[in-house]
């Protein structure tokens, strides 16, 4: 009997390979020829499964598939591409392939059965925790940064012979010409001049109460006396003699000790604070922003300054900012129409500034800090707290219940302005007692 596959010939002693007894070589020896049937495409084998006693498929009859998948004599390897009950996905129903339930519902929903329903009300509650957290950990660091930065350099407890305080907070606010940090080509730029030392060039008392803030300008050129004072470097006294000078020649003779105990002599109101920026801080500040946005009434021109505009609102870079407030010869009133431009400037400044859209953005809120920051010289006794007071109440003062003024003049002497003494004690007076101010200014 023969065992070889049908329709093959030849000897079963004839072998091929190695080890074979035939003595002609094998490479010279031809393979018997093989009648095969016409390859069928190989297709992936998939698990088969024994059809289900019920729920079978009606294809299925005597054992066999009759659409020409499983027959009489099946080829080996031949997949008809039959599902043979293995479910794939996540079909209605199925089985997920992995011996347990899968999803339940739809393949496009559901949930993954032996999972707990997430816990919202947990999620929400630890979210919150971590913000509030994380909010508190950079105001924390914020502010210690920020009071890093201040520069309190004026001790105001050389200061003698100082008023009672009244109620409220009040504040000397100075804008010096100091040049200091700022480079030749910045100079030039901002027309500031190269002169040494400082002088101011505007000065304000900002009095914050409980009936809105006020803001008073005192013009420099000021009819004022120098009183008796301690010197601010050398600690020796000096005796008042009565001499008579311009407000801003006090912080030019003993700085800003000299220029709070002027104040505080010819007025007869407690200074609380001191704070004074100089020209490049300011006009950093102003980049910072983006710019202030200001309505000029009347155009107007100053070589002097640099100032060039026209009428109408405009928004004023660092450089258009500092020749505005500067100017002074192109007004008819001079120094007293300058202080009123000032005022104007600075409460546009913290109104354009304390804004959701600055202090919730981190891109604008550290580099108008820093600019600020960097600047300002405040007394030792100044806090954060006390200067964001400031800032928020120089916003008041054009919110309505603000009031902005001159310091009342009743004439001039020598050029220098005098003070109208029965106006400033009356508005002295009502400062004191945090009332209404009812006195005008020129």
């Amino acid at each position: 009997m023969n065992d070889w596959p049908d329709r093959r010939t030849g000897d079963r002693s004839e072998r091929y390979g190695r080890g074979s007894a035939s003595p002609q070589p094998e490479g010279a020896r031809s393979m018997p020829h093989i009648q095969r049937r016409p390859a069928q495409p190989r297709t992936p084998q998939r698990p088969q499964v024994p059809p289900q006693s019920q729920g079978y498929d009606d294809r299925y009859q005597d054992g066999g598939y009759q659409d020409g998948g499983y027959g009489n004599s099946p080829e080996p390897g031949y997949d008809s591409g039959y599902n043979t009950g293995q479910v794939y996905g996540s079909g209605s129903g199925g089985s997920d392939g992995r011996g347990g339930g899968g999803r339940r519902g739809g393949g496009d929903g559901g949930y993954v059965q032996g999972r707990p329903a997430p816990d919202w009300r947990r999620r929400i509650k630890l979210g919150a925790l971590i913000l509030v957290v994380t909010v508190l950990a950079v105001s924390i660091s914020t502010y210690f940064w920020a009071d890093s930065k201040l520069k309190r350099e004026v001790d105001l407890s050389k200061v003698i012979e100082r008023p009672e305080s009244g109620d409220g907070t009040n504040y000397l606010i100075v804008g010096s010409d100091s040049r200091e940090g700022m480079s030749a080509e910045e100079k030039k730029r901002l027309r500031t001049g190269s002169a040494e030392g400082k002088r101011t060039d505007s000065m304000m008392i900002l009095h914050d109460g409980s009936n809105g803030p006020t803001l008073i300008s005192l013009p420099r050129d000021s009819n004022v006396e120098i009183p008796t004072f301690v010197g601010s470097e050398s600690g020796k006294k000096f005796q008042g003699t009565g001499r008579q000078v311009k407000l801003n020649a006090a912080y030019a003779e003993d700085g800003p000790e000299l220029l709070v105990r002027t104040v505080e002599f010819n007025t007869g109101l407690h200074i609380d604070h001191y704070v004074e920026i100089g020209f490049g801080g300011f006009a950093k500040i102003v980049d910072a922003i983006g710019g202030v946005e200001l309505d000029i009434p009347k155009a107007f021109k100053d070589k002097k300054s640099g100032a060039d505009f026209q009428a109408g609102k405009q928004t004023l870079n660092g450089e258009q900012s500092l020749a505005f407030v500067r100017t002074r010869y192109a007004f008819a009133g001079s120094d007293l129409d300058r202080t009123k431009n000032q005022q104007k400037f600075l409460a546009a400044l913290a109104s354009q500034t304390a804004t959701p859209s600055t202090i919730i953005n981190p891109f604008k809120l550290y580099p108008t800090m820093g600019a600020g920051l960097d600047t300002l010289i405040v007394d030792k006794d100044m806090s954060l707290w006390a200067l964001g007071n400031m800032f928020f109440a120089m916003k008041g003062v054009t919110g309505g219940e603000g009031t902005s003024m001159n310091m009342p003049i009743s004439g001039s002497i020598g050029g220098n302005l005098v003070w109208d003494k029965a106006k400033v004690k009356q508005l002295v007076q009502q400062l004191n007692n945090d009332e209404k101010v009812t006195v005008k200014g020129n």
